[in-house]
């Protein structure tokens, strides 16, 4: 986002809203003095940050975007579970082969906070690490390289994430 602009009051709403929630899961207090505490807290950084923040757009809340975040948690979970499995068998079984290296593909992401939730969705399914991203192009530390070709390493590395971050955050 370019910082000399001047952010629109609903993302200032936004952005209370989140970080006042976010408040609120940190104490879980139902006490008046700390709904206004934090309050006043989440005012303050929103006001400082509001630029800068820039995942939330209120698009982002609507029925549509809240049923394709569901899915992403789900696919998410899925590849998580899938590739523990993987590791895990190949920890217990130390004659599996590893073949580790790093591979690259190219994404079509253009929003920031879509791609960094895509690099941190790679890094966090184990046997996977985002090493950098560079402009449109992700390089990513593979436990057993299966093939180094850009397209096929989309395909199964980042294809299903990638393929909901687009419907959320418009391609």
């Amino acid at each position: 986002m370019n910082t000399s602009q001047r952010p629109s009051v609903s993302r200032y709403v936004y952005t209370f809203l989140i970080v006042w929630l976010l408040w609120y899961g940190f104490t879980t207090s139902l006490q008046p003095a700390e709904w206004i505490a934090g309050g006043l807290v989440a005012a303050l950084i929103s006001f400082i940050t509001v630029r800068y923040f820039e995942c939330c757009d209120p698009i982002l809340f609507a029925p549509k975007h809240i049923i394709w975040f569901v899915a992403y948690f789900f696919v998410f979970l899925v590849a998580l579970v899938k590739a523990n499995f993987d590791v895990a068998r190949r920890v217990l079984s130390p004659r599996l082969p590893i073949n580790p290296g790093i591979v690259k593909f190219q994404t079509r992401l253009k929003n920031r906070f879509a791609r960094m939730v895509l690099a941190n969705s790679i890094t966090l399914t184990p046997g996977t690490l985002t090493v950098d991203v560079v402009g449109d192009t992700y390089y990513i530390h593979w436990i057993d390289v299966k093939t180094t070709d850009p397209a096929e390493v989309y395909r199964q590395v980042a294809e299903p994430f990638e393929r909901i971050l687009l419907k959320i955050y418009g391609e």
